[in-house]
């Protein structure tokens, strides 16, 4: 039975390990039909002679098929629903309380081990069951012990009950407000939204929108209501440039059946068609009395200032517009949006929720599409796997090849994977 590691381009077998400075390990599982889990092995590459290898307990019984467990999450089928919540849960509490102390190697960290567990095709039992998978440190080996042998971790409830964590989640929730404001208002003795209207604390206009609509924008966002949305925003478009391209795009386009916002990704097959277009969006919004507050931003990305020089990162510098829709009660059985005066607090007839506009050019629709789809950790791991494993550089925009100093072009999320030298993985699977 062979194994293949891509960097090494070499067969070898698994089990085995070259006593001479061993390169790191590819883990695989190996599913049986007689037994009801996957068997875990680890698969060592060398350049020095195959005489060198010795065995380190592969535990291999029976036929079956080996699934590879790679260390990059954009190299891993992750489904919604899994089968370890009751760890993946705990590790991003403890992911999120590391963004909320500026901490992003810790918090990312986290969230590539509990990615990991997300993978697995089985319920994790005992520690033995993580032997050498990748990407779980110390850390989070600690909390997952913990956990598996008393039920829960003590350093997990401590942070969740914490005055300090409970506060940064309420003030971060608000719409408009970041980690460090955040911070800064807790030092100041501030802890919910409430205390910001108490002590009039001086606020920006997204902020002002966020505290007003605070309690509509914590409500989940169904995907009826997303499909709804929807409806409202391909009128605008349609309305006043046919022929438009419009996606769902985030959590609702991975198959979630609820999310936390609603976005959209606009273009027009015409190259050209879609500048300016945003406004001209905003504007029949706004006349229908859809909007409740709005920020539109201009596409600022020019190819030759922007590209292989700036390093890839999670913002994208398309046209957009943050805004926040008012969706009426009514709408469920009409389709329509609300007409009542915009601005005003939202009554027992409409909700406010969170939408986002995006409007990309045909030419890098595909990658605004691949951006815009998630997850998160995805979404970083690929641009991590282009940059360290192909010497690319991935963003929203475009693809760089450094090695042949040359933009590659892609109609399709296919065609993106294939240049990476990555299997594609759909949308409903990244969902690390």
């Amino acid at each position: 039975m062979w194994c293949r590691r891509t960097a090494a381009q070499q067969r070898f077998r698994p089990g085995w390990r070259n006593t001479h400075a061993p390169l790191p390990p590819i883990t695989c599982w190996r599913s049986t039909h007689t037994q009801p889990h996957p068997h875990l092995f680890t698969c060592w590459t060398s350049a020095g002679s195959r005489r060198a290898w010795r065995p380190i307990n592969p535990e291999l019984n029976g036929d079956g098929a080996e699934i590879l467990m790679k260390s990059y999450a954009c190299q891993r089928r992750t489904p919604l629903k899994h089968h370890n919540a009751f760890l993946t849960e705990a590790l991003e509490i403890l992911a999120q309380n590391a963004e909320f102390n500026d901490n992003e190697g810790r918090s990312v960290a986290f969230r590539r081990a509990a990615s990991v567990l997300k993978a697995l095709p089985h319920r994790v039992k005992s520690m033995e069951d993580l032997r050498c998978l990748p990407c779980l440190g110390d850390h989070s080996q600690r909390v997952i012990k913990e956990i598996l042998e008393d039920g829960s971790s003590r350093e997990v409830e401590s942070t969740r009950q914490s005055e300090q964590f409970q506060a940064m989640k309420a003030l971060t929730g608000v719409f408009g407000v970041g980690v460090r404001t955040a911070d800064r208002w807790i030092r100041e003795g501030l802890r919910t939204p409430d205390d910001l209207i108490r002590t009039g604390q001086q606020l920006n206009r997204a902020q002002q929108a966020g505290v007003q609509y605070y309690s509509e924008l914590q409500r989940a966002v169904t995907r009826a209501e997303a499909e709804l949305i929807m409806a409202i925003v391909e009128a605008a478009v349609n309305s006043v440039l046919p022929g438009c391209q419009i996606q769902l795009m985030g959590g609702f386009r991975r198959g979630k059946e609820v999310g936390h916002d609603v976005d959209f990704l606009i273009t027009h097959p015409e190259e050209g068609k879609e500048e300016g277009l945003m406004l001209k969006i905003i504007s029949w919004l706004e006349e229908q009395g859809v909007l409740l507050y709005q920020k539109t931003t201009r596409n600022s990305y020019v190819e030759r200032l922007d590209g292989p020089a700036r390093s890839a990162s999670n913002m994208d510098r398309f046209e957009r517009c943050f805004s926040i829709f008012k969706l009426h009660s009514s709408a469920s059985r009409s389709g329509s949006a609300s007409t009542s005066e915009s601005g005003s607090a939202c009554d027992s007839g409409c909700r406010a929720v969170r939408v986002d506009l995006v409007v990309s050019p045909f030419s890098q629709f595909a990658f605004a599409t691949l951006g815009w789809t998630g997850s998160k950790l995805f979404e970083r791991e690929l641009r991590r796997w282009a940059g360290q494993e192909k010497q690319m550089t991935l963003s929203s925009h475009t693809l760089y090849d450094s090695k042949q100093n040359l933009y590659l072009r892609a109609q399709t999320e296919e065609e993106i994977f294939a240049h990476l030298g990555l299997e594609f993985i759909p949308p409903s699977e990244r969902n690390a």
